[in-house]
């Protein structure tokens, strides 16, 4: 295969892995949110339940539009990947959320806010999302060559 038509497949790939995240984003930030400053949540409680709630939209969307033309070695141990993968990433993005609000707090002087907590819960998103991606190519949703 060429290296234009890889990078080509690639940048598709990524695409749709983008437009799934996007969403499972949204409905997480929308759950974390709900947790933390309407019902008084612990920030890395809120973090692990609102990234479960979205892990669910994660699957379905990634499983059946992302990677939908790579290996169905089985459903079972291919889910059973999938949860440790993000039970893994789960725990990076829980344990940035505590590092950066901690630091925060360490900086502000005080408790941080809702800015500080969203922006700190942002960038643990974007960490986690690169991770993520790397390992569903890779492991996840492998491609039928890879045997």
């Amino acid at each position: 295969m060429k290296p234009t038509s890889r990078l080509r497949r690639l940048a598709s790939l990524g695409s749709r892995f983008l437009i799934v995240g996007g969403l499972s984003t949204l409905i997480e930030i929308g759950v974390f949110n709900l947790l933390v400053f309407v019902w008084g949540w612990d920030v890395v409680a809120a973090k692990v339940v609102a990234s479960l709630v979205a892990l669910v939209n994660a699957y379905f969307g990634n499983r059946e539009w992302t990677f939908r033309h790579r290996d169905r070695r089985g459903r079972m141990n291919e889910l059973l990947l999938f949860l440790l993968t993000n039970a893994l990433c789960t725990a990076i993005g829980a344990g940035l959320v505590w590092l950066g609000v901690e630091m925060a707090a360490g900086i502000l002087g005080r408790t941080p806010g809702a800015i500080a907590v969203n922006a700190v819960n942002l960038v643990s998103i974007v960490i986690v999302v690169v991770l993520r991606f790397a390992l569903y190519h890779s492991i996840v949703f492998r491609s039928p060559a890879q045997r």
